[in-house]
């Protein structure tokens, strides 16, 4: 009998000792984005974020402005294009990328799309036209002015293409509407506007850089310093979020994406859920590549954005509290 106490003592001691350290910090304060459904949210609903739990404080349209609110303290996550990131941090901005969050594949990717009969059918139509875009400094911008690079314009022509900032969900009426020549779509706003017919593409991230991890979720640095714990916790269980999604088939993720939009009762539209096609993220778990953010680095600095050796992509991010960190299939670039 005192032989089995003990050694039951044992296995409880060691289950003690392997139990992870309790989080320093329960709630976690984040913008949301109307009719959708984060990979964070997801965690939250799958159980995976317990003991932390999500506070909601708003929604954005705005990836850049999500991270500057974790800059101001307002927020203590947030997310956006890794181009944004970089800029950002080149601002001396005390953030850090912890997971990535959305992305580029064959089902899911964001494009310019332009009337039916529109004449625009060349980057050097676009001289002179109005473009829509959800935020300037973002996704939409850089891609459009790689389009535009790519197709032979000069800074000072590129410079003669006006972006006009529209709420994604206003894109497409603003395009039918001939208020915009053009205006970018992705996703289920894309598909909506595609089965009403009457658009077409102009091109697509897909089509410029193929698949891969578009943004990621950043902490402050000194959240990071202080709360470790919940900084693992979080990372963690979006993680997990984002690979239950991508083994779960789309009809099962779209159901949950319904059901957690109608418990929220944010009075929002959840018509767009059952567009829901892929995750997006190219790396297993969100883990996060040089690749991803050096290409944006490159680019920020062929734009004169950025001076040469002003940033490097690993002070950009930390893969530390990624459980799938060493699992990343088919990644040219070894993962930090």
């Amino acid at each position: 009998m005192k032989r089995l106490l003990a050694a039951a003592a044992a296995v409880l001691s060691a289950a003690v000792l392997a139990a992870p350290p309790a989080p320093e910090k329960t709630e976690l304060r984040y913008q949301g984005w109307a009719g959708q459904v984060t990979f964070p949210e997801l965690a939250e609903d799958l159980g995976y974020l317990a003991p932390v739990k999500l506070k909601w404080v708003g929604n954005t349209i705005s990836g850049p402005q999500d991270i500057q609110t974790v800059v101001t303290g307002d927020i203590d996550f947030g997310g956006a294009f890794n181009g944004a990131v970089a800029k950002l941090i080149a601002a001396k901005a005390p953030i850090k990328s912890v997971i990535g969050y959305y992305g580029v594949d064959e089902n899911t990717f964001h494009g310019y799309y332009v009337p039916e009969g529109s004449p625009l059918k060349t980057a050097r139509d676009l001289i002179g036209r109005k473009v829509a875009v959800n935020t300037l400094g973002a996704h939409h911008e850089l891609m459009l002015r790689e389009y535009l690079s790519r197709g032979g314009l000069t800074a000072a022509e590129i410079k003669q293409v006006t972006l006009v900032v529209v709420p994604p969900a206003n894109g497409e009426q603003a395009l039918r509407q001939g208020q915009v020549d053009a205006t970018t779509l992705g996703g289920v706003l894309r598909d909506k506007a595609l089965e009403r017919g009457g658009i077409r593409p102009l091109f697509t991230d897909h089509d410029l850089f193929g698949n891969f991890t578009a943004g990621t979720y950043v902490l402050h640095t000194r959240f990071l310093k202080e709360n470790p714990n919940t900084a693992r916790v979080f990372v963690t269980a979006t993680a997990r979020a984002i690979e239950w999604a991508r083994a779960t088939p789309p009809a099962e993720v779209r159901a949950r994406f319904e059901k957690i939009i109608a418990q929220r009762k944010r009075n929002e539209d959840a018509s767009t859920v059952k567009y829901w096609k892929s995750t997006g993220v190219a790396g297993q778990g969100g883990v996060i590549a040089d690749a991803e953010l050096q290409q944006w680095i490159d680019w920020l600095v062929k734009d004169g954005v950025l001076k040469p050796g002003q940033l490097r992509a690993a002070e950009l991010y930390t893969n530390q509290f990624n459980p799938y960190l060493g699992q990343r299939p088919g990644s040219k670039v070894a993962a930090r």
